[in-house]
């Protein structure tokens, strides 16, 4: 459609996986290098993890490293992680060529047909490498089986080597005490981040060229709005920028503006924003980022009281206080609000995902869910660059920021020029992810929550156990909110569930601008 009108010999942003589109940044050749180190000899046989969001590129490293493995190396790949673990043991053994036994045998059989075959691996001087993807998916007693298959060895090696990959709940879950033999056992950690502003303008570029065009029709500017509304994730890239060029031809733009690619992102990413909790649903869009906020027994913001004025924001001070604005100063200010906490430990959390107790999650919404979280988060700003600032409380018609320890009105208005929708949350986290078979006092509080939503309360037992009938509730109230379906009760599923009952942080008398 657009392609020769912009001087292309095919679509640049297909989502089908091209290996000739492959564009490998800094940090997918260092992901890249921790999968090749985890299936040669460095791994030692323990488990290599690769961790990343949704559409960050984790799947084509796997292909990648599947064209790169050394010789003699046997990979057994497996796709569907939802198995349980004798399933899990039978798509092992056919992975690796051996057939397992016949009929409703049990662990042990099938355990030992894959020893059996691990050893003749191991004497034809081979290796042999075990792959899971979206491991985030697989239960509680899968895993435990998984780390068993750890033990499997000989006088003087290890006969499996396995690689995990999955989403940032992955992490969540192997942190928890229960799984903590598993963890002890991962030699190598790789969490694979989007795509910083320079490296998503060289992914556009790099695709452009690949698809036979000879300059990028995308302004600058655009890249950079590009990178902003896409939160430098590859797959939101490709859908927004093919978007943008379908919107650019369609009124014959020779060049795509920052204009194009947002009104093409709203398209995309934001949907509908017409309130309730689809609208909130909506909000959150595309990026598969979500936060946890406080649930009550389980994560705690611990906050300050603050003043009881807040001095309206008008022109001269907006612009002050944007001139001053940085990430930095947005991370001591938010630090502040967690008594002895440095703000090291907040941009280490950042930018990691989790750090020493701390969550920190960024996510793309609108006013509404911000008013629907009703919690402190760090707006990040388009103009001026590196622009950031703490968002004690939103109102209809007004934010109340903090910086440098004051508070200010900021209308609406303002930042609707320069907030494209992007902010940061930090939580204190625990890093769990409850599912069918867990009991502990936090269940019991998530089933409290359960049985305030309006739509369809929770009216089963209120005790500490995980049973089948809430997993199925869960799985309801994941599909009326339009949330994955997995039944557990991860951090998308507690944050909505959290607006149920929670009031929000104190932060002080709030000042509205009616």
């Amino acid at each position: 459609m657009y392609e020769q009108f912009y001087g292309l010999e095919e679509r640049p942003f297909s989502i089908t996986p091209d290996p000739r589109f492959v564009f490998l940044s800094q940090r997918h050749q260092d992901a890249l290098a921790h999968l090749l180190y985890g299936v040669g000899r460095g791994g030692s046989g323990g488990f290599v993890q690769l961790t990343g969001e949704v559409g960050t590129g984790k799947t084509t490293l796997c292909r990648l490293m599947l064209e790169e493995v050394p010789e003699h190396t046997r990979i057994a790949l497996i796709l569907n992680p939802m198995l349980e673990p004798r399933e899990l043991l039978r798509a092992i053994c056919r992975e690796l060529e051996a057939e397992p036994p016949a009929g409703d045998v049990g662990l042990e059989a099938l355990g030992q047909c894959l020893n059996q075959r691990l050893l003749e691996i191991h004497a034809a001087g081979e290796r042999a490498v075990l792959i899971i993807d979206e491991a985030q998916n697989m239960s509680r007693e899968t895993l435990e089986q998984v780390r068993l298959l750890t033990n499997l060895e000989t006088a003087t090696d290890k006969l499996l080597q396995i690689i995990l990959l999955g989403q940032p709940e992955l992490r969540e879950l192997l942190s928890r005490p229960s799984l903590r033999q598993l963890a002890q056992r991962i030699t190598a950690r790789y969490h694979l981040a989007p795509l910083g502003r320079s490296e998503t303008a060289d992914y556009v570029r790099h695709r452009i060229q690949i698809a036979g065009g000879s300059r990028c029709p995308f302004t600058s500017a655009a890249l950079r709005t590009l990178h902003h509304v896409s939160g430098g994730v590859p797959r939101l890239i490709n859908i927004i920028a093919d978007r943008s060029l379908m919107a650019g031809y369609a009124r014959e733009a020779d060049r795509i503006t920052p204009a194009i690619v947002r009104k093409a992102a709203g398209e995309v990413v934001v949907g509908d924003e017409s309130g309730g909790n689809r609208g909130l649903t909506a909000a959150l869009s595309g990026l598969a980022v979500v936060v946890v906020l406080a649930l009550a027994g389980s994560m705690i913001w611990s906050l300050n009281r603050v003043s009881d004025s807040s001095e309206e924001v008008g022109q001269p001070l907006w612009r002050q206080m944007l001139a001053e604005s940085s990430e930095a100063l947005a991370w001591r200010e938010t630090a502040a609000l967690f008594p002895g906490v440095g703000p090291a430990v907040i941009e280490q959390a950042c930018s990691e995902g989790q750090h020493e107790g701390f969550a920190c999650h960024r996510l793309r919404g609108s006013w509404a869910l911000l008013r629907k979280l009703n919690r402190p988060v760090v707006l990040r700003l388009e103009r001026p660059r590196d622009a950031h600032l703490l968002a004690i409380d939103v109102a209809a018609s007004g934010v109340r920021a903090r910086q440098s320890g004051q508070d200010f009105q900021v209308p609406i208005a303002q930042l609707d020029a320069r907030w494209l929708g992007d902010f940061y949350a930090v939580w204190r986290d625990m890093g769990s992810v409850w599912q069918q078979g867990d009991s502990d006092a936090a269940v019991a509080e998530l089933k409290r929550l359960a049985a305030m939503d309006p739509e369809q309360a929770w009216t089963g037992d209120m005790d500490e156990r995980y049973g089948p009938e809430f997993r199925e509730w869960i799985r309801d109230f994941q599909l009326r909110n339009g949330l994955r379906q997995d039944g557990m009760a991860g951090p998308v599923t507690r944050l909505f569930l959290s607006t149920l009952g929670a009031a929000g942080p104190d932060v002080g008398a709030r000042t509205t601008l009616d």
